[in-house]
């Protein structure tokens, strides 16, 4: 039997049972199998041939990488052509992007690489169409664009979901505060610091036994479900921001787009017309936590003209700047004086746990 057809087969059974008490240790063991053979399918094979395919091989560049990906013709190449001076080939038929065609943005100061990907298909996560080229390049992005048409289903968002969930990529979530240390003898030690709702020492140890895990201490700290200790097992899930960008809202009515305004994350736009562009860089510029900040050698003015920006922390600290610039700057450095928003004297003296906010000035003093 194929990994597709024994991933079917799962899925089937887990619909088909009833989730109580009772059933809660065997849905788990059907999830912890479901998630290996998931891996397997979307491993590479050992053969020859069958690379990534010819134009997929984008090499990363710039502050931050952007992946467009949604379904054929929803209209990423004009996105893509409307952001930048890249001309992407859009056309009135589906699949007209077969490669993957990479352009930049400079944004506040920032650049940034965007991707047109191919559009994908429903099953992409079990190989069809180029869906594995796809997601593959999708795991190397920093953020993810999710292009839907207005004038097509909301059901397309729940398909792209469920494709890139399939694959380990989860979208605006954290990391689950779950702690497995194993270890070779002693049995299982599970304590949880929440009352759990989802999980009983039975179905963690069915989960834990899947993975021929017999001996560890489990620490859970939240509420979690059987996915998400799977997901900290497994150990190579990627969890990024996402935006959903609503395109072609020029062909809707406003009583239409107010309804779809309750839809989390998203930001309505016209890629045809440039409508609201600006405000969906600035939505992917917040969900990426970018700080910019400015450079003050010692009695010169600030260099507003190249910030350096600091990504993915919501508290960048002075430390974290230092190592952007060069790795050993910080065992030179002494302290450095602030000037903006993040000190209550212009200018403040800091140490290295300092916590930067957008736009400071920062002068490095090192150790003589």
């Amino acid at each position: 039997m194929s990994l597709v057809s024994k991933i079917e087969d799962i899925e089937a059974e887990i619909k088909r049972t009833q989730v109580n008490k009772a059933t809660m240790a065997h849905l788990c063991g059907l999830r912890a199998k479901l998630a290996k053979y998931k891996r397997e399918l979307m491993e590479p094979s050992s053969g020859g041939g069958g690379g990534p395919g010819a134009g997929f091989d984008v090499r990363s560049t710039g502050d931050a990488r952007i992946g467009f990906i949604g379904f054929p013709s929803v209209g990423k190449s004009t996105l893509l052509t409307s952001l930048t001076d890249v001309v992407s080939e859009a056309a009135a038929y589906e699949f007209t992007t077969l490669t993957c065609i990479p352009g930049i943005k400079f944004w506040r100061g920032a650049k940034i690489q965007l991707l047109d990907l191919p559009g994908i298909i429903e099953g992409a996560k079990d190989g069809k169409g180029r869906g594995k080229q796809v997601i593959a390049v999708a795991k190397t992005c920093s953020c993810i664009i999710i292009v839907l048409d207005a004038m097509k289903p909301l059901g397309h968002k729940r398909i792209i979901e469920a494709e890139l969930e399939g694959v380990g990529i989860r979208l605006n979530k954290q990391p689950p505060n779950i702690i497995v240390k194993k270890k070779e003898r002693g049995g299982l030690n599970i304590a949880s610091s929440v009352p759990l709702t989802y999980l009983d020492n039975d179905s963690i140890a069915v989960i834990l036994k899947e993975y021929r895990i017999v001996s560890a201490d489990v620490r859970i700290n939240c509420d979690a479900t059987a996915d998400d200790l799977i997901d900290v097992i497994e150990g190579n899930r990627i969890y990024m921001p996402c935006v959903y960008a609503l395109n072609k809202i020029d062909s809707i009515t406003m009583e239409e787009l107010d309804i779809l305004d309750a839809v989390p994350h998203y930001c309505p736009i016209s890629s045809y017309y440039k409508w609201n562009l600006d405000g969906l860089m600035d939505k992917v510029f917040e969900y990426l936590h970018m700080t910019r900040v400015y450079t003050k050698p010692k009695g010169q003015m600030p260099d507003y003209s190249a910030p350096v920006i600091l990504r993915g922390s919501a508290e960048p600290t002075v430390e974290m700047f230092c190592k952007k610039i060069h790795r050993t700057l910080i065992n030179d450095f002494k302290y450095g004086w602030v000037w903006g928003k993040s000190v209550k004297h212009n200018p403040g003296r800091v140490g290295k746990a300092h916590v930067l906010m957008d736009e400071d000035v920062i002068q490095i003093v090192k150790k003589i």
